[in-house]
Parts: C-alpha cells; sequence; structure tokens
C-alpha cells in the first residue's frame, strides 16, 4: 500500500524552523556538479536535476521530513527554453511560502568554457550543429535573468575543483547562515578584474616586493612578504579604513538581504602586496567579528 503524502500547509514560519534552502544554476561546464558534491561534504541534502515546477513542492517536502532535509541543495537543469520564467516563478512561490531561498550561480569565461567541453570530448548541450560557442552563447542568454537573481556568484575561471570546493564550503558550511560572508578575494589586475566584486581595493600605491630580489620568488603569505608590505607608510591606515568601511555597511547589506559580500584586493601579479593585505584586512574583519574568509585568484599563477 503506498502512503499517500501530507498536505502542504499554506507557508511555513521562518522561525518556527530553520529549513536551509539552496538553489544551483549556472552554465554548463561552470562547475554545477562540484557545486553539489562540496554542498553535500557539509550536510546538505543534494537532488540534482531538478525541474524548476517541482522546487516548491521539494522545498515543503523538505521542512516536513525534518533532520538532515532541512539543508536541502536544488540543482537545476537549465536546458529548459522556459528556464528564466519558470525560476523567477519558482523563486517568488518559495518566497511567498515563508522560505527564503539562496541562489548560487557558477560562471566561467567563454574561452574557459570552449577549452573544457573540448577536454572531454564533450558536445554543449544547446549547440545543436552548431558550433561550441553558439550553445555558450544562447544558454548565456537563457540565463542572464537567473544570473541576475542570484544571491552569489562565483566566477570558476581560474578555481581548479579543489578550490571551487573550499569556496563553497566556506560559503555554505556551518557557521549562521543569515549573517553576511564576507570573502576578501586577491587578485592581479593583470589577470582582469573579478566579475563577482562588490568593492574593489587597490594596492598598487605600495612599494612592489618584485622589485626587491630577496623577496621575489616569495608571497604575500609569508612573513619576510606581509611585514615588508604592511610597513609600508599608508598601509596600516589603507586596511583600517577598508575594514571600518565594510564593518559600518555589513548591517545594512543584512538588513537589505544580502548575504555574500565579495572584497576584491588587487595589485599588479596577485602574488605580493593585494595576497598580504588580503590576509591582514580579513583578520581585521574577524576581529570584528564579521565572517570572513580570505581566497587568492592569481597566486601561483605566474
Amino acid at each position: 500500500m503506498t502512503e499517500s503524502l501530507p498536505e502542504f500547509a499554506d507557508s511555513v514560519d521562518p522561525d518556527e524552523v530553520a529549513t536551509d534552502l539552496v538553489v544551483v544554476t549556472g552554465v554548463s561546464g561552470g562547475g554545477r556538479s562540484t557545486v553539489a558534491r562540496a554542498l553535500e561534504n557539509v550536510g546538505f541534502y543534494v537532488v540534482d536535476n531538478l525541474p524548476q515546477a517541482l522546487m516548491l513542492d521539494m522545498a515543503q517536502l523538505a521542512f516536513q521530513a525534518g533532520g538532515a532535509a532541512r539543508r536541502t541543495a536544488m540543482v537545476l537543469d537549465v536546458r529548459s527554453r522556459a528556464f528564466s520564467t519558470d525560476l523567477a516563478g519558482a523563486i517568488h512561490a518559495l518566497k511567498e511560502r515563508g522560505f527564503s531561498p539562496r541562489v548560487l550561480f557558477v560562471d566561467a569565461d567563454d574561452e574557459v568554457l570552449i577549452r573544457r567541453f573540448e577536454s572531454v570530448r564533450r558536445s554543449h548541450p544547446l549547440q545543436g550543429d552548431g558550433r561550441l560557442a553558439d550553445g555558450i552563447t544562447a544558454e548565456r542568454k537563457l540565463l542572464a535573468e537567473a544570473r541576475e537573481q542570484s544571491d552569489v556568484i562565483i566566477d570558476t575561471s581560474h578555481l581548479n575543483v579543489n578550490q571551487l570546493r573550499r569556496r563553497v564550503e566556506e560559503l555554505f558550511g556551518g557557521e549562521d547562515v543569515r549573517k553576511l560572508r564576507i570573502t576578501v578575494l586577491s587578485f592581479g589586475f593583470k589577470y582582469g578584474l573579478p566579475p563577482d566584486a562588490d568593492y574593489v581595493l587597490d594596492a598598487r600605491f605600495l612599494p612592489n616586493p618584485f622589485w626587491v630580489p630577496d623577496l621575489r620568488d616569495h608571497t604575500g603569505l609569508e612573513d619576510a612578504v606581509s611585514k615588508y608590505v604592511l610597513d609600508q607608510e599608508g598601509a596600516s591606515t589603507f586596511v583600517s579604513n577598508y575594514a571600518g568601511l565594510i564593518a559600518s555597511t555589513a548591517p545594512g547589506f543584512e538588513r537589505e538581504g544580502k548575504r555574500y559580500l565579495t572584497v576584491a584586493v588587487g595589485c599588479t601579479g596577485g602574488k605580493h602586496r593585494s595576497v598580504a593585505i588580503t590576509e591582514e584586512l580579513t583578520a581585521q574583519l574577524r576581529d570584528m567579528r564579521l565572517s570572513a574568509h580570505p581566497s587568492h585568484r592569481d597566486l601561483g599563477r605566474e
């Protein structure tokens, strides 16, 4: 005898139970599968290739099941032509029922996506009889609205599998999910601006350790380079002023429902100054009781 499903309530009380819902979407080849495995590692029940029309039913089942299912991630199949409309409607329906879904969008540069597809000798799901680039372009148009609606965007262009996994675990780990989570990201301007940055800090006003022979081959993670950078005139003021600015704006971001903030710190190559500043800024933000995590996009790239 098949047991019938219980009838769903019109809404759930977010104060009665914390049902943690994450919706994962993004470009094909961007790393959705890696994100799904990382979410499983931090205790999420992951449903892969879920049609948008079933998102509300899945959320209600997770709410009623309790236990581990209260942390549920839904990885969406983006190949539906009605994807954008379906996702917008599904997210709205979830919020109307009292849920607070977080939408994670994975992205990558077109050139990177092409290399990834070619390396595994797979065609793009939307390319049809055309080229890989045609499929990528078609999918970007399909996903434009979903990308705009996302709470957090992870650009995986310069991340390997382990780096992407660590980023997801930092964002969705065991800390209070309602708090603003800050990623302090070092980068090199010569490799381009991080597309997901909310703040961009320029550390190129400081002397470059690259021109100090004893420091050139070392990084901002090492004490000698860090001390050299942070002892420069203006460095400590630069860090403390930005730490204060971020701390003062964090409550406002939280009130507006923003859960993720990316603070990008750049120097020329992303090896010395930006890395040292990133580590120090992260430490100061943590001292201010903010949830901050360092990440180094271009370290080791030269």
